[in-house]
């Protein structure tokens, strides 16, 4: 039982990390709504702005100019909150395989491998809150701006729903959460 869950639980918190990794690399944090009035398609991203024609297909982006330069705030806590999830679920899944019991690292003792098990489940954990939190508060700051631009009547042209690359850390976020609760709660 307990060689199965580490197993499950080693699937989903690679596939979660795979996820928040494509979240943050993505440009697709927010597109426009307006697909039916719009012939192109535009999408926001935390590390540049894509367009691309709806007719032929060409696709182009514009780099934000320096990593260290003025960005909204959305944007500079976001990529932080993200990457440093991305680092934590890198670290927890390398301790988790050498954590599993399939793997003859530390073979002879089970405790060890036991703690290592527990401790990728806890920062795991801790990765999975970081990057809940971040796509959480870009989804959030989205829908704040287009809040106050309803309640002050303003229509700019283009009206930016949640992209898919939001939905993907939010997806990779709870799937490390879940994993992470394998690992913590139920493998004891």
């Amino acid at each position: 039982m307990g060689a199965a869950l580490q197993v499950t639980a080693f699937g989903l918190a690679l596939l979660s990390t795979l996820f928040l990794l494509l979240a943050t690399c993505t440009d697709c944090w927010m597109v426009n709504a307006d697909d039916s009035l719009e012939v192109s398609h535009k999408c926001r991203g935390l590390w540049r702005e894509c367009v691309t024609n709806m007719q032929d297909g060409v696709r182009t982006c514009d780099q934000y100019d320096s990593i260290l330069a003025d960005h909204p705030v959305k944007i500079v806590v976001t990529r932080t909150l993200m990457i440093t999830a991305d680092l934590l679920a890198g670290l927890a899944l390398a301790t988790l395989i050498l954590g599993l019991d399939c793997i003859t690292f530390l073979k002879e003792d089970p405790c060890a491998k036991l703690k290592m098990c527990y401790g990728a489940g806890v920062i795991l954990g801790a990765g999975s809150i970081l990057g809940l939190i971040g796509s959480m508060w870009y989804a959030v700051d989205v829908y704040v701006e287009r809040a106050m631009l309803v309640s002050h009547n303003i229509f700019l042209g283009v009206h930016y729903d949640f992209g898919w690359s939001c939905w993907l850390g939010m997806a990779g976020s709870t799937g490390c959460f879940v994993a992470s609760v394998l690992l913590t709660c139920c493998l004891y």
